[in-house]
């Protein structure tokens, strides 16, 4: 069993490695102005399980639809948490039934001075996620 619990062995990721988007979002007063949107890196790899042999042949996840919700999130409402906005992104990743597991990991860059950045990292297995939703 591999080190993420439940799935395969062999496993192929994919992934897209720190996105940048500027949306509106925070809790805080001063992430709540509407000009002035929060930058966030966004992370996030899809794992499936790969039979033995070659790759080439197997499981592929298209990242495209995953970088069109990113990029859609810069033209919605004001989301408060990280963590609506991970659930999202584990939505889109599970849309595709080869997906069976996600990690992500949101960035906030700028919001405090003395830190290089604030933020989360989520894992999901589509079995623990298909039971919640």
């Amino acid at each position: 069993m591999s080190w993420a619990v439940g799935l395969p062995d062999d496993q192929i990721c994919s992934f897209i490695l720190r996105a940048e988007i500027e949306m509106k979002c925070g809790m805080h007063k001063w992430e709540q102005y509407p000009e002035r949107p929060t930058r966030l890196l966004v992370t996030v790899k899809m794992f499936a399980g790969l039979a033995g042999g070659p790759t080439s042949g197997q499981r592929f996840i298209d990242y495209d639809p995953l970088r069109a919700y990113l990029k859609s999130l810069e033209n919605g409402e004001h989301i408060a948490k990280l963590e609506t906005i991970a659930d999202g992104i584990a939505a889109t990743c599970f849309a595709d039934n080869q997906v069976d597991a996600c990690s992500i990991r949101i960035q906030k860059p700028d919001i405090f001075n003395e830190a290089e950045a604030a933020g989360i990292e989520v894992f999901r297995s589509r079995r623990s996620w298909e039971k919640t939703t």
